[in-house]
């Protein structure tokens, strides 16, 4: 006998058998943890994107104050007074 036809013969055994009872209010606490875990999962979701849109909107009023694109002057030779 192969070892698949031994697992084949073991799993036709067990959905033969006697089945287990299942308890009476399973059905109701998985869908009730199902939509915690959806609820979570979109506030979750939720939170990020406006972390996301804030941490945005920070650094464009920073670059527009502070204007990092521009070069720093040059302090290679002294300023030019009193001519």
């Amino acid at each position: 006998m192969s070892p698949y036809d031994r697992k084949e013969s073991q799993v036709r055994r067990l959905l033969e058998g006697p089945h287990p009872v299942v308890p009476a209010g399973l059905a109701a606490a998985a869908a009730t943890r199902g939509r915690r875990l959806l609820r979570r999962r979109r506030a979750l979701r939720r939170f990020g994107w406006a972390v996301l849109w804030t941490a945005a909107a920070a650094f464009a009023v920073w670059a527009a104050l502070t204007h990092p694109w521009v070069a720093p002057p040059s302090n290679l030779s002294p300023p030019l007074e009193g001519w």
